[in-house]
């Protein structure tokens, strides 16, 4: 793979307006960006998040390191005209970045129908789910009825790139869900957010052969998993059995935690992405600093996390990196896969 990578988010406002980094320290940022580089061994990260200030400083960081920057500014439940205002503006940042640095691939937009509105009816990312896969959406996709939402979305992808071309002279792509149907004529890169889970174990190669088709090279912008037992088979929608409505949030009944089913999920996909032709994979994700672990299984919500890293609870001592976190099992299986 040319690009061995992993995703970074500096903070994406999933839950009513609360950011996923509710914290940003240029100096934790800066060593955790180090740290991707030297001890993971990765030569790529795909550096997402709300906040454009916030993505350029930690861009800066890992082009500093020579990585390769996937540009990727996310926004949620933002309306098409705010949603067209906003890739712009991260256009217009990437390119400041790519002139200086030259190393920077601009993803424009992740998973738009669902996270923004005005493809699928809702207003809400939960609202549009129900839409999404909700029994006759299912019946719908088994049935191979073209879908809405992919008119919408290509056509407002056709309006988009060649203004985003105007501000931006590299290469752009788009972080793709599984159920999108995109025109990648439009793009340089075919960019997916690709997870296995019980549904698609058995196609899951397949559905990878078939981004081949458009003759472009295909990177894998997210794969993950967590890291308690069946989380394998829940691939994207791990995280789900956390609720987060309580004044403490805690797991939605009894989970085992085992860091194995989640380096193993990752060592097995990444191995189905050598043997294809893929350009490059991105590991979903080095830290998740709101998934914090406890002892209490009951409150461990790092089993429901996707990073590599497992984050302390406050006044916790920090660890021999001085960092709020510890590794996981998978942070040196990465390593060291990478590093091969």
């Amino acid at each position: 793979m040319k690009y061995r990578g992993i995703n970074y988010d500096v903070g994406t406002n999933y839950r009513q307006g609360r950011s996923s980094r509710e914290e940003f320290d240029p100096a934790v940022v800066e060593q955790e960006i180090g740290i991707i580089d030297s001890e993971l061994h990765c030569n790529a990260i795909r550096i997402s998040g709300y906040d454009i200030s916030r993505l350029v400083v930690a861009s800066e960081y890992a082009l500093a390191h020579d990585l390769t920057v996937f540009f990727s500014p996310s926004t949620i439940n933002a309306s098409r005209k705010e949603t067209e205002d906003y890739i712009l503006r991260g256009a217009l940042a990437a390119e400041e970045l790519r002139v200086k640095y030259e190393k920077v691939i601009y993803v424009a937009g992740c998973e738009l129908s669902l996270f923004s509105q005005g493809f699928i009816r809702g207003d809400t990312t939960e609202a549009r789910l129900r839409q999404m896969f909700g029994p006759l959406s299912i019946l719908m996709n088994a049935a191979g009825i073209p879908r809405g939402y992919n008119k919408n979305l290509n056509m407002f992808f056709r309006k988009m790139l060649p203004e985003i071309k105007k501000l931006f002279g590299g290469q752009v792509t788009y972080a793709s869900g599984t159920w999108e149907s995109v025109d990648w004529s439009l793009f340089d890169l075919v960019g997916i957010d690709h997870y296995r889970s019980s549904y698609n174990r058995s196609l899951y190669r397949d559905q990878l052969k078939g981004y081949f088709r458009h003759g472009k090279p295909v990177v894998v912008l997210e794969f993950g998993c967590c890291c308690y037992r069946g989380a394998e088979d829940k691939g994207p929608a791990g995280w789900m059995i956390v609720d987060w409505d309580r004044d403490r949030p805690e797991l939605k009944g009894n989970f085992v935690r085992d860091e194995s089913v989640q380096s193993e999920y990752l060592m097995e996909l990444l191995d189905i992405f050598s043997d294809e032709p893929v350009a490059g994979a991105f590991v979903f994700t080095f830290v998740q600093p709101s998934y914090v672990s406890d002892e209490n299984p009951k409150y461990d919500l790092d089993m429901a996390g996707y990073g590599i890293v497992k984050m302390l609870a406050k006044g916790s001592e920090p660890s021999c990196r001085n960092m709020p976190w510890v590794p996981k099992k998978a942070f040196s299986l990465l390593a060291d896969y990478y590093s091969r």
